[in-house]
C-alpha cells in the first residue's frame, strides 16, 4: 500500500516527529548546561572562611565530609578563634546559639547555619559596631584558622615519684645496678661477674704495672 506524502496526515506525522527531536535536543542541552554549572561550582576554590569551617568540621572525625559541623567542633572553633572572650560571649552563649540555628532533629549545622550563628555572635561580640562591620570583624577572627592541637600533658612531679626515681638513694642490690653518675650498668649490675684479671678483690691499682716499670726505668 502506497502512502501519499503530500496528504495532511503524513505532513502532521512528520511535523510531530521533528518537534519531538527538537524537544529532546533542547532537553539534552539544558541537562548538559546544568551539569557543567555544577561541576564548575564544585571545582571552585573555597574561601578562607569556608576552608576554616571545613577544617573544624572534620576535626577529630575521620568519617566527616566537612559539610556539617557538630556542636563539639563548633565550641572548639569559637574557643580557638577567640570568639569566646568570657565577657560579651561565653561558652553558654555559644551553646545556646548552636541550638537555635540547627534543625530540631539534627545534631549538626550546615555552612549556612554556621554563618547565621556567627552573625548573631558578631552582634553580641562587637555590639558597639554596625552590623556589617561586626560581621566582617567576626569573619576575620575565623578566616584561615585551623583547630589548635593540645600539647603533650606534662607529668606532675611529686616527692614520692622523685624518691622512687632518684638512683642516688637506692640501696642494696638496686644500688649496684647504677654507676655513680646514675647510668645503668647493664648486665654487670644484674649478675655477679667473675673477675678474671688476676687481681684480688678491692685492688685499686690494676693495670698500672707497665706504667710503673717503664716510668722507673726512665
Amino acid at each position: 500500500m502506497l502512502v501519499n506524502m503530500d496528504s495532511p496526515r503524513s505532513k502532521s506525522a512528520s511535523k510531530n516527529s521533528t518537534g519531538s527531536q527538537e524537544h529532546s535536543t533542547s532537553k539534552t542541552k539544558k541537562t548538559t548546561e546544568v551539569n557543567s554549572h555544577r561541576e564548575g561550582a564544585t571545582s571552585a576554590p573555597l574561601s578562607a572562611f569556608e576552608e576554616a569551617f571545613r577544617k573544624f568540621a572534620i576535626h577529630g572525625d575521620t568519617r566527616a565530609t566537612g559539610k556539617e559541623m557538630h556542636g563539639k567542633n563548633w565550641s572548639k572553633l569559637c574557643k580557638d578563634c577567640q570568639i569566646i572572650d568570657g565577657k560579651t560571649v561565653t561558652t553558654t552563649d555559644v551553646d545556646i546559639i548552636f541550638s537555635k540555628v540547627k534543625a530540631k532533629s539534627c545534631r549538626t549545622i550546615t555552612f549556612q547555619q554556621f554563618s547565621d550563628a556567627l552573625e548573631e555572635l558578631a552582634l553580641q561580640r562587637f555590639k558597639d559596631h554596625e552590623k556589617e562591620e561586626a560581621v566582617s570583624m567576626m569573619h576575620k577572627l575565623v578566616e584561615g584558622k585551623s583547630p589548635v592541637i593540645a600539647g603533650v600533658t606534662k607529668a606532675v612531679s611529686s616527692p614520692t615519684v622523685s624518691r622512687l626515681t632518684d638512683v642516688s638513694k637506692f640501696t642494696g642490690s638496686h644500688k649496684e645496678r647504677f654507676d655513680p653518675s646514675g647510668k645503668g650498668r647493664g648486665k654487670a649490675g644484674r649478675e655477679d661477674l667473675v673477675d678474671r684479671s688476676g687481681y684480688v678483690a678491692g685492688y685499686k691499682h690494676a693495670g698500672t704495672y707497665n706504667q710503673k716499670v717503664h716510668g722507673s726505668s726512665k
